[in-house]
Parts: C-alpha cells; structure tokens; sequence
C-alpha cells in the first residue's frame, strides 16, 4: 500500500497499539499493527478511544505512534486486498429546454472553442430538449487504507459520481465499468459490503445517540451475536466517533433541542460503520459543519480506512488540515477529470501546466480558483483536461515499469481474508462458496428478527412523542361526545331512524377521515427507510408488518374509546361488541388507505389533499346519499369500491336486522310527510279507511314497518353484516400489499 503522509507527524499509523475485538469471542484484548503485520479491523480500532477532541483537551488517550514514511525497510509489504477501479464512466440525461432562441434554432456546429459542455448542443437534441452530460469518461482507482476525495465546484459530478460508485444511477443509464479487485461488482454484492452515508442528516429525532447505534447494530449485527456484546461495541463507537458526552441526547429537531450538526454528522456515519463495511461512500459529509467538527469527521474516516475499508467521499473545499488526511484526490470540472492524484503531487502538477501554487496558498483553494476560471473562459478547461490525460499516462507508464510484478487477491480471497480479519461483522462467511457473492449472506438477521428490532425502534420513537397520538386520540373522543350529545337516546320513531342512518353515516366516515395523521408518519421517515433498505439493513417486508403490528394498538384504544362514548348514549342496539369490531376494521382499513397513499404521493399537502377528496367520493357512493338502486349504471363500480359502503351497510343490518322490531306504529306512517300537521284524530280515521281499502285492520300499535322493510328501503340487501365485516378488514390487508409493492417499486433510490 502506498505510504501515508498525516497532518500531525511525519511518521505512519503501522504500528499503533489498539484494542480489538476478535472475530471468536469478541473479547477486549490488544495487538499491534507491526506484529500482525495486517492492517486491525475496525472493531480493533473502535475500543481505542483517541478521539481528536480529547487528544486536545488533554485526555490520557494515547496519540498515533507514526514510523517514518522514509523507512521501508521495517514495513512489511502485502498485496493490496481491494482495489476499486472505475473506468470510462459517463451518464447523461435528457433536460427539457426552458426557453429558445434563435441562436439555438439556428447553430448546428459546435462551438469552435472547448469541449462539450452541459450547455452545448450534442447529438439527438432538439429544439425542445437538450443532453446535459453529468459525467464524462471519468476513471480512477481507490484503494483499501486511504481515503480518496471528489472535489470540485457546484455542479461539477460529485455527487454524481459517488452515486454512480455507490449503483445508486440505473444500469443502463451509466455507461463504463466499476470492478473490485478485477471483478465486475454486482449490485447484491455491493449492497452487502458496502455502506452509503447521505449528505442529509437522516436520523429519528427522539432517540438517543446511544440508542440510534444500538438499532444500527440489532439490524446489522447478526443474531448470534450477544446482545452484551453488541453494546460493547457501541460503546466503542461511540467513543471512537467522539460522541460520549452526547451518548444519552436525543437527536432532536426543528421543536427539540438535540445534538449538534458536527455530533448529528457523525452519528450518521456511525449507523453505517457499526458492521465494518469494505466499501463507504460520503456524499459531502462536512457540508454545514465548522473547521474543527469538518477535521474531527474526515479524522474519523481516516481511521476507517485504516482498518481496511474504501473510503471515497465527496468533499467542497477541505482545510489544509483536512488535507493531509486525504490520499487521493480527483478534481472535477463540468462532469470531466481535471486532476486525479495524491494531493502531495498537486503542486507539481500545476507548475508543470504552468499555474504553480504559491508557496503560503492552500492547494485545493487555487486549484478551485484556477478551475473556475477556466470554466468562465472562452476555452473553457478543455486545456487541463488534456494536460491531465497526458500527466496520466505518464504517471501510469512509471508505476507499471516500477510496479510490473506486483500481483493483487482474487474478489473471493480478499474478502475472505478481510472477514477473516473482522471486516463484515453482519455476515457469517461461507468459505466454500464458488463466488464472492455467495461468500456473504444478504441480511444479517431472520425476519422475525427485524420485526422486533423495527416494532421497538418505533415505539420508543413515538413514546417520547405523547402529544401525537394524544391530538388524534382526543379528535376521535371528542367527535364521540359531540354525536352523543347531538344524537342523545334516540327513539324508534321515523324520525328515529332517519337521524339513526345520518349518525352511521358520520361516523362511519369519521373514522376513515381520522386516519388521516397516517399520512406524514411514513413520509417522515421515508428517506430513512430508503437509506436502510439501500444496504440491506433490514427487508422491505419486515417494515410493513412491524409497521402493521405498531399500528394496531393505538387502532384498538381509538375503536374502543369511540364506541364506548356513542354507543348506550345514541341507544343504540345492535350489539356492542359488533359495533366495537365494525369500529375497529374501519379504522383498519382507513389507516391501511392512508398508508399507501404514504407509499405513493412524495409531500404532505398533496396527499391529505388526495385523501380527503377520495374519502369524500366514499361517502358520496356509500348508499347514504343515494341508495345502490339508484346509482346510475356507469357508476356503480365506485359504489362496490367505496371504503364507507361495508362498514355503514354493517352498523345498519345490526340496528335494523330484527325483523320483529317495530319503527313505525300506527298514525307514525304520517310523520315526515305533509299529514304530519293533521290531527291525531283525523289520522286515526284515515288509518281506518286505509285498512277497510287494504281489507285489514290498522289501528294506532300496528306495526306497519319494521327494521328489515328499512334495510330493504335502504337497499341494503345484499350481504351479511359478517360479510360486510370480513370485506372491510380485507380491504385492510389489500392496502398493506399495496403499500409493501409501492415500497418495492418506488424506493429504489437509484437515478435514471
């Protein structure tokens, strides 16, 4: 491995004393890196607590004891494990033009000055949309034990570029090739031994920094791990990552008072690196952070590496500090490769393009500056590009007459040596596997397993969150009251059972509407399970139906609590324990609707709007407004589709399925017809001229309609009161597929 040069001292990390934890027992014990004559794992490094912040605030932490780069008769030389080399990569995408003007319509050549740019016409544009080329034909190598750094402007690839490192742009969109140790890497591979830290800080904000790396280590920690060791480990990190003050904060957010963005960033990292992967990438990981907290986060990484890992990361403009931490660099300019070395060889390089670097100037600032200004020129920085591609080729043409011998591992030996080691801490190797990919498992952990882990993580988060649940609680229950009070003791008049059908109706949808707060739980954490899911912390399957099982609970106390309040005092009577269960599936099957839609619409405001409008169209076709017979023909399907039509056909077959239970007596045949003002009297007579004509006798106790003659005026015939029960918790279990599909197909994560 190429020596090291550190900021601090002039010397190199080889032989530093650091506990570890053995890949057998994972008990404490020490080694040295010169006995070993291997580079230690990063559970070897994670007991060492040498943080830069206690380094400089006096802690007994002992700092790194460096061997001098110039002495290479005392380092034991190795072949490297793993190279990750990326060649030819280029990846466009089409933009749509947001103007034209007839210079546009009428150029046909390209611009006789400079390269191709993301604004200059390339083959297949027209005059409605142009190919704004994100990379181009870039290819470099990283290598395990040093960091390597993307730099550049706004806008030059950086991000783009570790995206395409990371598979995270599809397929056939990227052209070019990405190998590890000589092999192409295929995507489940990657997923496995590699890591993926966002530029944007995505953490559940009420648990605890120490709670946060412990569900990082239930996911990615196997099972067989004891759950006394996975806390020893954390421990560990959490004073490798220099977090131990911080250890029992909350994260916190815009209304809690949490950790810092510097802590907030390395708690990040930390999530990732609990199971030692070969492979991280960064995207901007000192972005919004002050010098020091930038230093401490890229020292962090640089301890990475030096446990055997792949460190490349995309970076603004690095302090001199932050400088001497990286090993390679490669310089961006419009989605081109300015410059691509050690940051050691950068003043040479840009004294022999005939810019060189004064002496009190920091390196990366001029190369910036210089770049910037030949973006802006007419030239642009085809120049540099071109010096590049040349100072390239003579620097390979060096390294391979110096280096013509030197034989690297296979893919499957290296990472067999590295697990062996204690790299991939999540997975049980398979020493006899016929490839690399089999070599390791695809999740750390038995589904039954993430449920538990999922189930707890979201609970303690939305514990500390009472007020949430406590909003919508006290919604549903005061609701309750208000159709109490408003529907008290209702007789069984006519006009009884009018206000009886008006009282199922609302309530029914209101069930559905208060399922609404459903919404933003899992946009919320969309990112986050995006973020898990990309590396396969856990399967997309054991999200939903720990997602599910969190949910019921909370669903029982509300259908409960709802049907409590209403049901003895409207006078209800068709069974308490039948309206409860009718109450419960509705709120299934609402909050099952509003968690897909989560699955489906990207923003808040958008999907409430949509939930709102479609709960309306449910009502509107429930039967209550309209009865089913007559509903127009081209309409009648949304009918059958309407959440509110099962569980308001239910409630009414229970109040109203007694067929030997009277509604309407006697003279109360004329209550909301216009004979209603007629006296009683004169209602009893024509009570007895209407049965002298019907050949029967009516008097003022005969029943003249009961619950079922309403049921089939309601046109409410067609199914059970079971049937329309089962039919509304199926619907439940359907919208829970639909949402685990929507996360299958719509979480991908990846560019097109």
């Amino acid at each position: 491995m190429s020596n090291r040069v550190v900021a601090e001292n002039n010397t190199s990390p080889a032989r530093d004393t650091l506990p570890f934890f053995s890949t057998n027992s994972m008990e404490l014990t020490h080694i040295t890196r010169a006995a070993s004559g291997v580079s230690p794992t990063l559970g070897q490094l994670l007991k060492r607590v040498g943080d830069v912040r206690k380094e400089q605030t006096g802690d007994e932490t002992p700092v790194h004891q460096i061997l001098d780069v110039s002495d290479t008769s005392s380092v034991e030389t190795r072949s490297l494990p793993f190279v990750l080399s990326f060649n030819n990569l280029t990846y466009s995408v089409k933009a749509r033009r947001k103007f034209i003007t007839l210079p546009a319509v009428f150029r046909r050549q390209p611009h006789p000055l400079g390269p191709v740019t993301a604004t200059d016409p390339v083959p297949g544009e027209n005059l409605f949309s142009k190919t704004k080329t994100l990379l181009n034909d870039i290819s470099g190598e990283a290598r395990d034990g040093e960091i390597m750094a993307v730099l550049g402007a706004s806008g030059s690839g950086k991000s783009t570029l570790i995206d395409a490192l990371a598979n995270r742009i599809a397929k056939e969109s990227l052209k070019g090739t990405i190998k590890l140790n000589g092999e192409v890497l295929e995507s489940r591979m990657l997923k496995v031994i590699s890591a993926y830290v966002m530029q944007d800080d995505l953490l559940f904000s009420m648990l605890t920094v120490e709670e946060t790396l412990m569900f990082a280590a239930e996911f990615r920690l196997p099972r067989t791990l004891s759950k006394s060791k996975k806390k020893i480990r954390v421990q560990a990190l959490i004073d490798q990552l220099g977090l131990r003050n911080a250890a029992k904060t909350v994260i916190g957010d815009e209304g809690h008072r949490g950790v810092s963005g510097g802590e907030r960033r390395r708690v990040s990292i930390g999530i990732d690196i609990i199971h030692d992967p070969i492979l991280l990438f960064l995207d901007e990981p000192t972005s919004g952070l002050d010098s020091t907290s930038a230093y401490m986060v890229v020292k962090v990484l640089q301890r990475i590496a030096q446990s055997g890992s792949i460190v490349i990361m995309s970076i603004h403009q690095p302090s001199y500090r932050i400088l001497g931490l990286l090993d390679r660099m490669i310089f961006l300019s419009r989605g081109q490769t300015v410059y691509s070395g050690s940051p050691m060889n950068l003043p040479h390089f840009f004294e022999e393009f005939g810019h060189p670097i004064p002496e009190n100037e920091n390196r990366t600032e001029f190369a910036l500056d210089l770049i910037r200004e030949l973006e802006g020129s007419p030239g642009g920085t085809k120049s540099l590009v071109e010096f590049n591609k040349t100072w390239q080729n003579m620097k390979q043409s060096r390294n391979t007459n110096a280096h013509s011998d030197s034989q690297g591992l296979s893919l499957k030996e290296a990472i067999s040596a590295s697990i062996s080691r204690g790299k991939l801490v999540s997975g049980a190797t398979n020493n006899d596997a016929s490839s690399p990919t089999s070599m390791v498992p695809n999740f750390a952990n038995p589904a039954w397993k993430e449920m538990v882990v999922l189930s707890q993580r979201s609970v303690t988060n939305s514990r500390r969150m009472p007020e949430l649940f406590g909003i919508r609680a006290g919604a549903v229950m005061v609701t309750g009251f208000i159709l109490a009070t408003i529907f008290w003791q209702l007789d069984n008049s006519p006009k009884g059972v009018q206000e009886r059908l008006g009282f199922f109706a609302f309530a029914m949808s209101t069930t559905f509407y208060t399922c609404a707060d459903a919404l933003p739980v899992f946009l919320q954490e969309r990112y986050i399970f995006m973020r898990e899911t990309a590396h396969n912390a856990y399967r997309r399957s054991s999200y939903v139906l720990s997602h599910t099982l969190t949910s019921l609970p909370a669903l029982v106390f509300l259908s409960f609590a709802f049907s409590a309040i209403t049901f003895w005092a409207v006078g209800l009577d068709g069974g308490f324990f039948f309206y409860f269960l009718m109450m419960f599936a509705s709120f299934w099957a609402g909050n099952s609707f509003v968690t897909f839609l989560s699955g489906v619409v990207p923003h808040v405001m958008l999907g409430y709007t949509i939930v709102v409008a479609i709960l309306a169209y449910f009502l509107l076709f429930s039967g209550f407004f309209i009865t089913r017979d007559r509903i127009p023909p081209y309409w009648i399907w949304f009918h059958y589709l309407s959440l509110v039509k099962y569980p308001y056909e239910a409630v009414l077959q229970s109040e109203f399925g007694n067929p030997v239970k009277c509604f309407v007596r006697g003279v109360q045949i004329f209550d909301n017809t216009p004979l209603a003002a007629v006296p009683t009297a004169m209602k009893v007579r024509l009570l007895e001229t209407l049965g002298r004509t019907l050949n029967m006798r009516i008097t003022t106790s005969t029943c003249l309609t009961t619950g079922v003659d309403i049921l089939d005026k309601e046109a409410v015939n067609q199914l059970s009161k079971w049937s329309c029960l089962w039919i509304t918790v199926a619907w439940g279990f359907f919208f829970r597929f639909l949402f685990y599909f929507s996360l299958l197909l719509g979480s991908k994560n990846k560019r097109r």
